[in-house]
């Protein structure tokens, strides 16, 4: 059985779907006002704003307000006769972003027995980024009692050879369309066309054949090979997973193996999609002594090398990952040895982690170049501008190192991340 399938989606039934779709709640967390302009923008429409808690409202007096708000809404919602189910079905979607291009995706569900957030975990789905346990309590608290779920996860596999969301994507002329609409706040424009029985089915035939061949990629790689990664959305995977192993718990001896809550809706994406961009974040260290820091990582996680060319001729970037760095007054690039790990950012944070902790510094994450340079001009701070992560690393990454360091990478920006649209029943 797949471990990604066809869900009873729902689809709303509103005149303003740009008041119904809102963006990740983990998005704008440090920009009160931009939520407060999407509660006023859907005020008078049905919304997923009424669905979600926001980030930003975390540990505020409207927290548990709103989670009880969120679950009577739904059933509100529900007894409104508000959604379509569209049975057993994908959507394929089409989000223009703002550069203009077209990210393609496919909505469906994963099965939640298949996927394991934990460090060390070999399931077939994982997450590429280290899970923040204390994240995920807040969300549970909302999902627990929830009649249905609004996903903001985007899953990723690592279709190289384009065998499974492309050729769904050609044959979109001929499918339904369901929605096509400018998304609030600069979101850009997303189409959704409901995938035919014959489509499905052959896309069912591709992703069984493409799963089978999935430990011949990496075979030279010594971890567990992985079929699908969180890309985006993971602590909400993981709050899907939690309520699920609660249910689990609950009912022992129960036959749970078709529950609604065994699954979780998502969005797949391919990162070789063409408009799938994945920008760097990165390291600044603040406080510290900026000779002994770069001196012990050249010690303990760089190669050695003069010039750009090692001792024995070989040029550096061959043995090493280059890595710009910058200080208050000098620049220069460091080589992290490739035999430390399969990512620059992997061996980088490694090694940050361990050297911190006994020293004096505080490391913050950076996402704009020219912002890195900037910051990295104050006395006693150095900052490690990080190449783009190519598409073809992450998946090995991850099966050789475990899940990648926290802000390894982003998947395009803000606005750009997945907006509540589809639902479905969990309960």
């Amino acid at each position: 059985m797949n471990i990604f399938k066809p869900a009873d989606i729902l689809l709303p039934q509103v005149k303003h779907m740009e008041k119904w779709a809102v963006i990740a709640c983990d998005q704008f967390t440090s920009d009160p006002a931009y939520w407060k302009r999407v509660e006023d923008f859907t005020a008078d429409s049905p919304s997923t704003y009424n669905l979600i808690l926001p980030e930003a409202q975390l540990g505020t007096d409207e927290e548990q307000v709103k989670t009880l708000h969120i679950n009577e809404t739904m059933k509100q919602y529900l007894e409104e006769n508000l959604f379509r189910q569209l049975k057993n079905a994908y959507i394929y979607i089409e989000r223009t972003l703002e550069n203009g291009a077209k990210r393609k995706g496919l909505i469906g569900m994963v099965d939640l027995e298949a996927y394991d957030f934990h460090v060390g975990s070999t399931s077939p789905i994982r997450a590429t980024e280290k899970t923040v346990l204390e994240r995920i309590p807040p969300r549970v608290r909302v999902r627990r009692d929830a009649l249905l779920e609004f996903p903001h996860v985007i899953m990723l596999c690592d279709d190289c050879d384009k065998v499974l969301i492309e050729p769904v994507s050609a044959e979109k002329d001929s499918f339904e369309e369901l929605y096509d609409f400018d998304m609030m706040e600069g979101g850009g424009h997303i189409t959704g066309w409901l995938v035919n029985e014959e489509a499905c089915h052959r896309f069912d035939t591709a992703f069984a054949k493409y799963s089978a061949s999935v430990p011949e990629k990496y075979v030279e790689l010594s971890g567990t090979p992985m079929i699908l990664a969180a890309g985006d959305g993971n602590h909400s995977l993981a709050t899907a997973k939690t309520c699920y192993e609660e249910l689990k718990a609950a009912n022992p001896g129960v036959d749970l193996s078709n529950h609604p809550a065994r699954y979780a809706l998502v969005e797949l994406n391919n990162i070789h999609d063409e408009a799938q961009v994945f920008e760097p974040i990165h390291r600044i260290i603040t406080g510290c002594d900026v000779d002994v820091l770069l001196n012990e990582l050249k010690a303990h996680a760089a190669i050695e090398e003069k010039g750009g060319v090692t001792k024995d001729g070989i040029a550096a970037e061959t043995l090493g990952f280059p890595v710009k760095w910058y200080t208050q007054d000098s620049q220069g690039t460091i080589y992290l040895d490739k035999n430390k790990g399969e990512l620059a950012i992997g061996i980088l944070q490694s090694w940050l982690d361990q050297w911190l902790p006994a020293h004096v510094g505080e490391i913050d994450y950076i996402h704009d170049d020219e912002a890195l340079i900037h910051l990295s001009k104050q006395e006693n701070a150095i900052g490690f501008l990080l190449p783009a992560m190519e598409k073809g690393q992450l998946f090995r990454g991850v099966i050789a190192d475990g899940a990648l360091p926290r802000k390894t990478f982003s998947m395009g920006h803000s606005r750009e991340k997945r907006y509540y649209l589809e639902g479905r029943k969990i309960k």
